[in-house]
């Protein structure tokens, strides 16, 4: 099975800079299904086009599966598998450009942040659809900015009909990282017969591969539903993550980036001829009093829920006396941003021993997320509905049940200091809610007595006399066993 990618983009070369492959270079690596080979069939610099081949061998995959049903024995060794794209092409396509799939291009990073003119063909893909297989893969690729070229290819002789295979043609201006990932996703869903087992890792994979824009997709249960070979709990699974995921850009969240007020400090409306008396940025007075806490408690283990671009993160691993950092985020986006600002894979050994980065949410159990001395929620709860704060509340006061936990949260009386915001504005366009200080605490001291835990506040930043600090922090310790 064959896969092309072409560029027109000038140098057109530097394609092989964004796939991590040498165009001069033949290069093999061994897949689960066979072994994968990457080549340029053209590396001008007006047109450069880079082929993914997949030699399947159908005995291999056979071998070690177990017993065979009676009368499938022909039909497991002779089949399409080793022409037709399907999910070991996807499978083939994360192997050989496993790089290329995050976006990182260290030697041209501004090219792989851009879109640049692509077009892509995969001669032969089989698309399970009763009807008309075209329309589906205009359907799932339509959405995402492509051209969208599907031809049915016929049967020999011809009067057989239409064969179920597609000759594929995308044609768009699409950043590669994204354009390899809606293959990822999309090659097995229009084939709708994964070559193994699908578990609940598939739903992780899906939400990793997906997060960026199948959230938003017309046709997300369609294709939630087929990569995940109509599994019911692990669509249902896969579709409630989707709908948590967060769809805003990392730069619009404040516990991803640097606080607006940070880089630009506000006039306190007691003086207005006056500069604030804040010397740092309010995201490092955070993370310091945050931080403070952790050390009071004696902390090792430690998880960052929310972790957004992983500068908190950053700062605890830099303390030897933390053993174990979990950073977890629902967002794809921000955990890549996160792994970057942890240059996770120039990483030492030991202290990639120390971290964990997965994508999880607050508002399900996970049991990845227990057996932590503390866990920190910086900037988190406003994001979550109101609505949906009691989940939260069950999920990581009583399921995960860590030995202290901290809430940092904006104090909405504090955003009359700020002059650019309008009265009755939030902080952040994805806020969902700002507290006061009396709602934060009555809020605080409920849940501390649900599960079991004793809290106190701490105000974080300079302190209005009438309005008080910026953000406000408790601090939860359990107390008992609930």
């Amino acid at each position: 099975m064959l896969l092309t990618i072409t560029t027109t983009r000038a140098p057109a070369t530097d394609l092989g800079y964004l796939l991590h492959k040498h165009p001069d270079r033949f290069q093999s690596f061994a897949v689960s299904a066979g072994e994968a080979h990457v080549f340029y069939p053209e590396a001008r610099p007006e047109r450069c086009t880079a082929a993914l081949l997949l030699e399947v061998d159908p005995v291999a995959l056979v071998r070690g599966h177990g017993r065979q049903q009676a009368g499938t024995e022909l039909a497991r060794y002779v089949n399409d598998r080793p022409y037709a794209a399907s999910s070991m092409l996807a499978v083939a396509i994360k192997e050989a450009f496993r790089t290329a799939l995050t976006g990182r291009c260290d030697a041209r990073p501004e090219l792989a942040a851009a879109p640049i003119p692509l077009a892509i063909r995969v001669p032969a893909l089989r698309c399970r659809r009763a009807g008309d297989g075209a329309t589906l893969a205009h359907r799932v690729f339509g959405p995402l900015g492509w051209s969208v070229e599907a031809t049915p290819q016929p049967f020999e002789p011809p009067e057989w009909g239409d064969s179920p295979y597609l000759d594929l043609r995308l044609t768009g201006d699409v950043r590669l990282a994204d354009a390899l990932n809606h293959l990822y996703v999309l090659l097995p869903v229009l084939d709708d017969a994964k070559h193994y087992w699908v578990s609940t890792e598939e739903v992780d994979k899906l939400v990793r591969a997906g997060g960026d824009w199948l959230a938003s997709h017309p046709e997300k249960e369609l294709i939630t539903r087929r990569y995940l070979s109509h599994q019911r709990k692990l669509t249902q699974s896969a579709l409630a993550r989707l709908a948590e995921a967060d769809d805003t850009d990392p730069a619009e969240l404040d516990n991803a980036v640097p606080d607006p007020e940070a880089q630009e400090a506000p006039e306190a409306q007691e003086a207005p001829e006056a500069e604030p008396p804040q010397a740092k940025p309010l995201a490092t007075l955070r993370r310091e009093a945050v931080l403070a806490v952790l050390r009071a408690e004696g902390a090792r283990r430690i998880g960052d829920f929310g972790c957004g671009e992983g500068t908190l993160v950053r700062d605890l691993l830099k303390d030897s006396n933390v053993e174990l950092v979990l950073a977890v985020d629902v967002s794809a986006r921000a955990l890549q941003l996160a792994a970057r600002t942890l240059n996770l894979d120039r990483m030492s050994g030991p202290q990639r021993d120390r971290l964990k980065i997965f994508q999880s949410s607050l508002l399900y159990r996970d049991d990845r997320l227990a057996g932590l001395d503390a866990a920190v929620l910086m900037e988190v709860i406003e994001h979550v509905d109101p609505g949906r704060l009691a989940a939260l509340e069950r999920a990581v006061f009583g399921f995960a049940a860590p030995g202290a936990v901290l809430v940092t949260t904006p104090n909405a009386e504090y955003n009359a200091c700020f002059e650019s915001l309008p009265a009755g504005a939030m902080r952040h366009r994805d806020h969902r809610f700002e507290w006061t200080r009396a709602e934060f605490g009555g809020w605080a001291t409920r849940v501390a007595a649900d599960f079991g835990y004793q809290v106190r506040f701490t105000p974080v930043g300079p302190e209005h006399p009438a309005y008080g600090p910026p953000t406000q922090l408790a601090a939860f310790t359990r107390s008992r066993t609930p």
